[in-house]
């Protein structure tokens, strides 16, 4: 009998033991997600390479593993991503070179702490257009974002051309997403009254793979990494930790491709070709097999960064004119 009250003895204490170890687990994970420092990021979901790195880092344990948990939040373009920024609601932001200027002009409280990535801006007409060069846009209309970098591009490859985009040649507002609706035939001369288009990837790259487009003028601009400074007043080690997962996030997407764009097209719920993708990413050293990942700045890429800052000013969308080198801190990717 006593056999059994020894048995009945030894379960109950497994039994209570599991119950303290279980206890005992949940707090000590507890703990461990206290110390984790939220951040919460503003992020753009249709637009790639931005977007897979995004993703990256909401469906790995990458952020976790550095200390950190995302609150991702995502917007459309540049100019809510910016409303969001001014109003307090995210800590850091992925944007390109112009939204960017937007941001420091109106709020000095924000500081560029690492390169996002280079993406394309495109000049673009009908497969079967009878204009060859940019100078052959003299009368012609065009259409852009107003406000985006493929605006700035354009203007200024016109001016290079010889022609007065004032005088010379009718550039109009379009967004960008209203193009699909525009370039649909590989046959087409004209997109209805416009003669021409200026954009971005992925759009640019989708209508290039279909040969839906003839590009008249592609190039690069820079896409950056702001944080907020109230954020890195409250969170000193946040933009070391920030910037270690984001390089890991390369590394990650540059090894898993085809997951990465999976989760970039799902997420954004894009009609987008695999080939599309690779297009938009092929102007991303990061990307490229091979190379290390770097996160800085090229000589070259200051001069962008202040052309976007000195377009939007001499425009007029901007009532204070911004040097963008006073707002790049890389004191933090000296210390990865």
């Amino acid at each position: 009998m006593k056999k059994y009250y020894l048995i009945g003895a030894a379960v109950g204490l497994m039994a209570i033991s599991a119950v303290f170890l279980k206890q005992w687990v949940g707090k000590e994970k507890d703990a461990g997600e206290k110390h984790l420092v939220k951040v919460r990021i503003g992020w753009q979901v249709p637009w790639a390479t931005q977007g897979q790195l995004s993703e990256v880092m909401q469906k790995t344990e990458i952020l976790k593993n550095n200390g950190m948990v995302g609150d991702f939040k995502g917007f459309s373009s540049g100019a809510p991503l910016n409303e969001a920024a001014l109003a307090g609601d995210v800590d850091v932001i992925f944007t390109a070179d112009q939204p960017a200027a937007t941001l420091l002009s109106k709020d000095p409280e924000w500081k560029i702490i690492g390169r996002l990535m280079y993406n394309r801006v495109g000049l673009y007409v009908p497969p079967k257009s009878a204009i060859n060069s940019v100078a052959d846009l003299k009368n012609k209309t065009v259409a852009m974002p107003f406000g985006a970098a493929a605006q700035r591009m354009a203007l200024r490859v016109e001016l290079e051309a010889g022609l007065n985009p004032q005088k010379d040649v009718k550039n109009i507002n379009l967004g960008i997403y209203e193009q699909a609706d525009l370039v649909k035939d590989a046959n087409s001369t004209k997109w209805g009254n416009i003669d021409a288009l200026a954009g971005f990837d992925p759009t640019v790259a989708s209508f290039e793979d279909k040969g839906l487009i003839r590009l008249l003028n592609v190039e690069n601009v820079v896409s950056v990494i702001v944080m907020s400074n109230k954020f890195i007043k409250e969170n000193p080690d946040a933009p070391v930790k920030f910037l270690k997962a984001f390089k890991e996030s390369y590394a990650y997407y540059k090894n898993n491709r085809q997951q990465a764009d999976g989760w970039f097209t799902d997420g954004a719920n894009l009609s987008i070709t695999p080939k599309a993708l690779e297009i938009s990413a092929a102007v991303e050293p990061n990307l490229v097999k091979g190379n290390d990942i770097t996160i800085g700045f090229k000589p070259d890429d200051y001069r962008i960064l202040q052309e976007a800052a000195d377009f939007i000013f001499d425009q007029g969308l901007v009532k204070t004119k911004v040097n963008m080198k006073d707002y790049i801190d890389l004191s933090y990717l000296n210390q990865l």
